[in-house]
């Protein structure tokens, strides 16, 4: 059990440091689409004498900050910090529907499904 436990912990911490890496990853295809955004954005309105086109910075802006605090700022701490407080403090929103799943409830599902079993 106790094997069981490390390996599913080792393979979290290996998908969040994937997870980790792909986001910094974006971040410097995003970081160069959003910067050209930007600039021919700021052209556009200056050319254009017009406030309007300037108006896709804003959710743009608002996809990099995301992932940036993502890939190098608090973001993971932060929600780390607000799970353990679910956790800690409102553990009544975690419970299933219906309670934990047990052995007959998978029993009767598997009953259900099968094609060649028959009641007795």
């Amino acid at each position: 059990l106790e094997r069981q436990l490390l390996m599913q912990n080792e393979m979290r911490v290996r998908q969040t440091a994937m997870q980790i890496a792909w986001t910094r990853e974006f971040i410097k295809y995003f970081g160069t689409f959003y910067g050209c955004a930007v600039i021919g954005l700021t052209a556009g309105a200056i050319r254009k004498k017009n406030a309007g086109v300037l108006l896709p910075i804003v959710p743009l802006s608002f996809i990099f900050a995301y992932h940036y605090d993502m890939g190098y700022r608090t973001l993971l701490q932060r929600i780390k910090g607000e799970a353990e407080n679910i956790l800690d403090t409102q553990s009544t929103l975690l419970e299933l529907p219906k309670g934990p799943l047990t052995y007959e409830d998978l029993e009767k599902i598997r009953r259900s499904q099968s094609k060649f079993f028959i009641e007795k």
